[in-house]
């Protein structure tokens, strides 16, 4: 069972699809989430999930104090999943009471669009992206995909791409610098940021 790991949200059940996506485990999203925290890359931040699956990673940001998480999800099943546990989530939200005053009410727009599709027209800017690509996505979509990210990023975005720790390291373009690699069994983590 998949489900929103800590915050406001913590322990809301997420539906995953039934085939088709890879999940990040809870161990690896504990990892990543508990990095992003110490980095204080969280707070008020506008989050991108690319090739989002369940949406679990950007609705983890949303639940650790994000304020805004895109989705995007080409399979039309797994964008309907999305939209469920987005409201899943931002009910829990609403309903806890665990949010500061600071921070504007929270938002998801799920967006049923292959991922270069909604990069060549998305609005940004982004401070914290997750592209999570089915392992077989070649590495040459991977690298065009962080060459239309780039000009969508804020100053100091932080960028994770998760591959499988067999795969080469992503191609990087010009403004986002690699910063560490965290590799937790077949799962690579690949963390980066804008000056």
């Amino acid at each position: 069972m998949t489900r929103i790991i800590a915050g406001a949200a913590a322990r809301v059940s997420l539906a995953v699809p039934r085939s088709g996506t890879r999940p990040t485990s809870d161990r690896v999203r504990e990892a990543l989430f508990s990095a992003l925290e110490a980095r204080d890359a969280l707070d008020g931040a506008r989050v991108l999930d690319l090739y989002a699956g369940s949406g679990a990673l950007g609705l983890e940001a949303l639940s650790r104090g994000a304020v805004s998480a895109v989705l995007v999800e080409r399979d039309a099943t797994a964008a309907a999943l999305c939209r469920r546990n987005a409201d899943a989530v931002l009910t829990a939200l609403r309903a806890s009471g665990d949010r500061t005053d600071h921070l504007p009410s929270p938002s998801v727009e799920v967006r049923a669009a292959a991922v270069d599709a909604f990069l060549r027209g998305a609005p940004g800017p982004f401070d914290l992206v997750f592209s999570d690509p089915p392992y077989g996505v070649a590495d040459s979509v991977v690298a065009a995909d962080l060459a239309l990210l780039a000009p969508l990023l804020a100053d100091g975005a932080v960028v994770v791409v998760e591959r499988s720790s067999r795969s080469p390291a992503p191609a990087w373009p010009a403004g986002i610098r690699l910063e560490a690699v965290k590799k937790y069994g077949e799962t690579a983590l690949y963390v980066a940021t804008t000056p």
